[in-house]
């Protein structure tokens, strides 16, 4: 399985969505939380290409998006086959 990684902040619902999501299908992921660190909040800037609001997600080196990103992955079925690719 791939690497998750998801940029949230401790007040984001659709941090806690998307982390309750993940949790829900039993994948793994670190967590980087950017509300006080803006050294990290520009690094997820620039991974995201300039998106700038929380959650950020990738799994790999893929960036997924948001929670509503990650959502219709699932809703689809794409979501199982890219964290198994």
């Amino acid at each position: 399985m791939k690497s998750v990684e998801i940029y949230t902040s401790p007040t984001c619902g659709y941090c806690h969505a998307a982390k309750r999501l993940l949790k829900q299908k039993g994948v793994s992921y670190s967590e980087t939380d950017v509300a006080s660190n803006a050294t990290k909040r520009q690094e997820m800037m620039k991974r995201a290409n300039g998106r700038h609001t929380v959650p950020q997600i990738f799994v790999g080196e893929h960036h997924v998006g948001g929670f509503d990103d990650l959502a219709a992955l699932e809703a689809s079925g794409r979501l199982d086959p890219l964290l198994a690719t």
